[in-house]
């Protein structure tokens, strides 16, 4: 069964995105790398990224705004439409980190039959450092018809 849609008169300032946990595989940043035609080795070869000074293959840079991106998606439901949306990658992850992507809603406004939701976004691993912060703009439905 898949998430309930959420209407903008369910959401306040300070209501929290719900919290999304990933743990990403060598096998899905193989699979990543091959669907987005990203060639870089320290992604895929683990003695390549050795080499270059890392423990083990990265997490993607474009995986960990998927993975927020999929958070704050998943929480608004299928009929929510994102509007915008940015990251920034700020530590790097390794196949078997626990990371964990969670929010808050910043900001509200009504928009022309839908209503506007600002998150402030955040990934974090399981020593919680901070990997991607992120921001979003979700257009909502609302539950009852504007006014005329």
């Amino acid at each position: 069964m898949g998430q309930a849609n959420l209407f903008f008169e369910d959401v306040k300032v300070g209501t929290t995105v719900t919290p999304l946990v990933k743990r990403p595989s060598t096998v899905q940043l193989f699979r990543f790398s091959a669907m987005t035609w990203n060639s870089h080795k320290i992604h895929y070869d683990k003695p390549y990224a050795q080499s270059e000074g890392y423990p083990d293959v990265l997490v993607q840079s474009h995986l960990h705004g998927s993975f927020l991106a999929q958070a704050v998606m998943d929480w608004a439901g299928p009929s929510a439409r994102m509007v915008g949306f940015r990251w920034q990658n700020r530590a790097i992850a390794c196949p078997g980190d626990v990371l964990t992507c969670a929010g808050t809603v910043v900001k509200t406004e009504m928009g022309d039959g839908c209503g506007y939701v600002e998150c402030e976004l955040e990934e974090r691993n399981q020593r919680n450092q901070l990997c991607a912060p992120g921001w979003a703009r979700v257009a909502l439905a609302l539950r009852t018809e504007p006014s005329k």
